[in-house]
This record gives C-alpha cells, structure tokens and sequence, in this order.
C-alpha cells in the first residue's frame, strides 16, 4: 500500500511540474530609446510581453 501511494505521489508532483511550464516568447522591446528583443515565459505571446513591460514601467513590450 505505501508502495502504491508514493507512486502516486511522484506522479502527481511530476504533472504538476511539468504543467506549470510556461512557453517561451519573443518580445520587441523598446524603452524609447533603444529596442531589443527579448524572450518571456508565460502562457501566450501577449501575457509574456505584457509580463516583460510591468517590470520596468516606461519599457513598452510587443510579441514578434
């Protein structure tokens, strides 16, 4: 019985982590004087580089 529930343990924690990946995105990134392109993870091009502008405020971040 232990032997079945710390299967199921593992594989409950291995889902978990696998699911809470998010995907990597490219942003165009531009402070007002430079630009640059920039990766983020999060679960859609918009949300990453929406992520990538709150972090510094005058940063203004778009998907590629």
């Amino acid at each position: 019985m232990k032997k079945i529930i710390a299967t199921c343990a593992v594989a409950v924690l291995g889902v978990v982590a696998l699911s809470s990946c998010g995907k990597e995105y490219s942003c165009n990134c531009t402070d007002g004087i430079t630009t640059s392109v920039e990766t983020h993870k999060g679960s859609d091009a918009t949300e990453a580089c929406n992520d990538a502008t709150t972090v510094i405020p005058l940063k203004v971040c778009t998907p590629v």
